[in-house]
């Protein structure tokens, strides 16, 4: 078996024949709008890393909810979202959901507190909005989110669920099994793979969270953790073939 390094090596050009022991291609006309990119970010490859980031987006159309949930994310423009989403009356409050994680370790307040801070910020009222600051996956996300709106006599029977585009499929998959009797719809900002890549989140980071989250989405089911997904044959061909080019950091 190859080594990271070894695979992160291979240029995607020749790594058609690795995808599933068939010719698989993915656009050879596109062209790249990272100009600093390393050799690996051919067209193939990102052409396979936009056809997993529209896989894990499900398109729901909103409707009123009786909350507005949102777990934890590194990204505040989720948050961002999420307030607006609250200010054109979806949902009478908005629910943040988050501790720390290994990519906010070092910030001075918990995901939840700074997605509520950003909530603030964009106009929704303090009294609109819960904080549950434990969690420290999705498990516990639903867990804990479930227990306080509990705890405060908050009935949930429908909600909109606020993630990273890149996490809509996978929550959506986590609360069909953890919290099935919730009818939900998940949103995120609207940004496509290209406009969400830049700053501290490098094209190789991104395709790797891609590529790790999608790794969930087939694994975790057998755990008990989501339900199944159906996934498309040019979809897992994309999987296997960012697999085969070393973008795997973020699998399990």
């Amino acid at each position: 078996m190859k080594g990271k390094e070894e695979r992160r090596n291979l240029h995607p050009r020749n790594l058609n024949s690795l995808v599933n022991g068939s010719q698989v291609s993915f656009g050879l006309g596109a062209v790249s709008i990272f100009p600093d990119s390393s050799p690996t970010m051919s067209p193939e490859i990102l052409d396979a890393a936009r056809c997993l980031w529209s896989y894990h987006q499900l398109g729901h159309e909103l409707s009123s909810a009786d909350v507005i949930l949102v777990f934890g994310s590194n990204d505040l423009r989720v948050a961002e979202h999420a307030a607006e989403l609250w200010l054109r009356g979806l949902a009478p409050y908005l629910l943040f959901s988050g501790a720390r994680g290994r990519m906010t370790m070092d910030w001075a307040e918990t995901e939840a507190a700074a997605m509520a801070r950003v909530a603030r910020e964009k106009g929704v009222p303090e009294e609109r909005i819960l904080i549950e600051d434990r969690a420290t996956n999705t498990g516990e996300n639903i867990r804990f989110t479930r227990e306080l709106l509990g705890g405060r006599g908050l009935a949930a029977a429908t909600a909109i669920v606020v993630q990273k585009p890149y996490m809509e499929r996978r929550t959506f998959a986590a609360l069909g099994a953890q919290w099935p009797d919730l009818e939900c719809r998940l949103s995120s900002p609207a940004l496509d793979f290209d406009s969400y890549c830049g700053g501290e989140l490098s094209v190789d980071f991104v395709i790797a969270a891609v590529v790790g989250d999608f790794q969930r989405i087939l694994d975790y089911p057998a755990l008990g953790f989501a339900t199944a997904q159906e996934v498309p044959e040019e979809v897992m061909a994309a999987y296997r073939l960012l697999v085969a080019g070393g973008f795997d950091s973020r699998m399990r």
